[in-house]
C-alpha cells in the first residue's frame, strides 16, 4: 500500500507519516523546501519513504515526482497567519493543486483532506457540535478551510475519486511546539516556573495527534466518500480541569498556574465524534495524562 502525505514534516503530519509506517505503508512525504523541520525520518529506508519538497503553488509536479500508483492522498499542508487572507486564500489554491495531482497519480486513489474546528466558529457552549451544523467561521483561516471542503468535494466529484473530509479539534502530543498552551505549560511547570492563563471555563477536546493519524487513516479506509467528520477524542471537559491534570501529573503547587479572564472570543468545545465511530470503527485510545507523561520525561 502507498500513501502521499502533504505537510508531512509538521505536527500532525510527522505523526501521520510514522503510523502510517507502522501499517507498512509505503510514504512519500511532501514538505515545503525550507522547512527546518526536513531532517525528520533519516534513518527510515529509501523504499518505506520518500521525501518530495515542493511549495503548495507547485503541487502541479507531484505526478513527476511520484511514478507509481498511490492508494491514499493525504492532505494536511496549511500555512500563514490566521487572519492572513491572502496566504489562507493560497492554501486553498493549492487544496486544488494537490487534489488534481493525486487524480493524475491514480484515479482509484482516495483523498482525505484535513480542515479544522474552525469552520464551525463560535457555537453554545450548550451545544454538541455535530458534522451537520452550519460552518460560520470568523477568521479567514476557518473561511478558508470550509472553502477548500466544498470546493474539493465537488472537484473531486468531477474528476471521478473519492475525497473525505477530517475536521480536527484539539490535537496535542509528539512533535508539538512551543508556541501553544500544553507544551508551553508543561515546560514551565516542569522549570518551577508559573503560567498565566484564562479563566479556562470553557469546554475543551484534546486528542493525541497518534490517535489522529488513527483516525485519518481510518478514513481513508472506511470514510464516506462525500462526507465530513470530525477528528476529536469526545471526552470534553472544562479546560480547567486539563490544567488542574497537568498541574497534578507534574508535582507542582496549584498556585503555580493563575486562571485570570474570560477568554473573548469565547469558544467552547463540545465535539461529536459519533458519525467517524459509526462509519469506520475509529475511536480513540490514549488517555490524557499519558500523553503529558510522555511529554515530561
Amino acid at each position: 500500500m502507498i500513501a502521499i502525505v502533504t505537510g508531512a514534516f509538521g505536527f500532525a503530519g510527522a505523526n501521520l507519516v510514522e503510523h502510517l509506517l507502522s501499517k507498512n505503508y509505503k510514504v512519500y512525504a511532501v514538505g515545503r523546501k525550507s522547512s527546518s523541520h526536513n531532517d525528520r525520518f533519516e534513518n527510515v529506508p529509501e523504499d518505506k519513504l520518500v521525501k518530495v519538497f515542493l511549495e503548495m503553488e507547485e503541487y502541479d509536479q507531484l505526478p513527476a515526482y511520484i511514478p507509481e500508483k498511490a492508494d491514499f492522498f493525504f492532505h494536511l499542508a496549511w500555512g500563514g497567519g490566521r487572519e492572513d487572507f491572502e496566504a489562507q486564500l493560497t492554501n486553498v489554491q493549492g487544496a486544488l493543486k494537490a487534489l488534481e495531482a493525486a487524480a493524475q497519480i491514480s484515479k482509484d486513489i482516495r483523498f482525505v483532506g484535513i480542515g479544522s474546528q474552525a469552520e464551525y466558529g463560535v457555537k453554545s457552549d450548550c451545544e454538541l457540535i455535530t458534522e451537520d451544523m452550519t460552518p460560520d467561521p470568523f477568521s479567514a483561516y476557518g473561511s478558508c478551510k470550509a472553502a477548500a471542503y466544498y470546493l474539493l468535494r465537488n472537484r473531486a466529484k468531477a474528476l471521478g475519486i473519492d475525497f473525505i473530509w477530517g475536521r480536527v479539534f484539539s490535537l496535542f502530543g509528539k512533535y508539538e511546539e512551543s508556541g501553544r498552551m500544553i507544551p508551553d505549560l508543561v515546560a514551565k511547570l516542569s522549570r518551577g516556573e508559573k503560567m498565566k492563563l484564562s479563566s479556562c471555563e470553557q469546554d475543551w477536546d484534546y486528542l493525541d495527534a497518534v490517535d489522529a493519524a488513527g483516525a485519518m487513516l481510518a478514513l481513508a479506509q472506511r470514510g464516506v466518500a462525500g462526507e465530513a467528520y470530525n477528528i476529536a477524542n469526545g471526552a470534553f471537559r472544562p479546560l480547567k480541569n486539563f490544567v488542574q491534570e497537568v498541574i497534578e501529573i507534574v508535582g507542582c503547587s496549584p498556585d503555580a498556574v493563575e486562571f485570570g479572564a474570560k477568554a473573548m472570543p469565547f469558544i467552547s468545545l463540545r465535539p461529536s465524534v459519533e458519525k467517524i465511530a459509526a462509519d469506520t470503527g475509529w475511536k480513540p485510545v490514549i488517555p490524557f495524562g499519558d500523553t503529558i507523561r510522555e511529554l515530561i520525561r
